[in-house]
């Protein structure tokens, strides 16, 4: 069986799934669109002056053609999976249709962040891990999934309580800043990394203000996901803020999963979940005033095999491709 995955991965979670393929005997192929840069400096600077000059994206119409001269090469496949197909052009997804005897999409963003009706039709199953869409349109739910070897807790040695690491976004700061107050007085260990581009302005600005708080750790380049890992083992809990106009669970959870690291958030809907388990997750109010030491200072609570089965990757792979 020929399986391929079309996404823009910069967080680099898509490729697990093409291994997990791999590893089944799958001939499978990514195509990533966020792999493609300019062939040198002079295609750079030819593109900042189309955007500037002519308010023309060079590097995204390149994209997709690249999407297209990857197809062309590998040929027609019996399954094609497209990630958050909103990106990409019409022209490009007549080109995946015609390639493809059954074309899949997976949306891990809201369509009322990202709106993609205007492409639906051109896919035989729709995916979504949003909970309001699937009702609304009827796609098919899925959760993301847990790509990570399980690492019993008993396996590491945490140095802080709780961790954060998520792109810029100046609600999700405004609140990171609340809460780091809270945790402070409780004597909570905590630390935060935003990354973006945006983060040059609070980096510079942290240099220079004594007020801004210390543990959030501005940076402007992408995290790899080995430093992610890394600064998790050293937690006790991970953090996530949910992102607005949008219902569902996070990578983040899953992470945590499969490190058994506890979990705080402001999802309230992961109650409704299997795997909740007050002991392990703490679901935090509006003013944080439901936070206390006492949820990082008891040990995890193992899940039960059959329902950690349940969001692996694996169990993933075979419910989309119906392996």
């Amino acid at each position: 069986m020929k399986i391929c995955l079309i996404s823009f991965d910069f967080w680099h979670y898509d490729e697990h799934i093409v291994s997990k393929l791999k590893e089944k005997g799958i001939y499978a192929h990514h195509i990533n669109s966020g792999a493609f840069t300019h062939k040198n400096f002079a295609a750079r600077l030819k593109n900042t002056f189309s955007k500037v000059f002519l308010g023309k994206n060079l590097k995204n119409e390149q994209r997709q053609n690249f999407i297209i001269d990857s197809l062309q090469k590998i040929g027609k496949q019996d399954q094609i999976l497209v990630i958050n197909p909103e990106a990409i052009e019409d022209r490009v997804h007549q080109v995946i249709r015609s390639n493809t005897d059954r074309n899949i999409a997976y949306l891990y963003d809201s369509m009322q962040r990202n709106p993609a009706e205007h492409i639906l039709h051109y896919f035989d199953q729709v995916f979504s891990f949003d909970d309001n869409d699937v009702d609304k349109f009827g796609f098919n739910k899925i959760n993301n999934y847990n790509y990570l070897k399980y690492t019993p807790a008993e396996r590491q040695n945490p140095e802080l309580d709780l961790f954060y690491i998520t792109s810029f976004d100046k609600t999700r700061i405004a609140r990171l800043v609340n809460l780091s107050e809270k945790l402070r007085i409780l004597n909570i260990k905590f630390k935060a990394i935003i990354a973006g581009k945006k983060s040059w302005k609070k980096r510079l600005q942290q240099i220079f203000d004594k007020k801004l708080v210390k543990n959030l750790d501005f940076r402007i380049g992408n995290i790899p996901q080995t430093e992610v890992l890394k600064l998790y083992s050293k937690s006790k809990a991970i953090l996530d803020f949910q992102r607005n106009n949008q219902a569902g669970l996070s990578f983040r959870v899953f992470e945590a999963m499969a490190l058994e690291k506890k979990f705080v958030t402001d999802n309230q809907d992961i109650k409704n979940y299997d795997f909740y388990n007050p002991e392990n997750i703490l679901i935090l109010n509006k003013d944080f005033s439901n936070i206390e030491k006492s949820f990082f200072e008891t040990e995890y609570q193992k899940l039960p095999e059959e329902i950690y089965y349940k969001y692996t990757l694996d169990h993933w792979v075979e419910k989309v491709f119906g392996l």
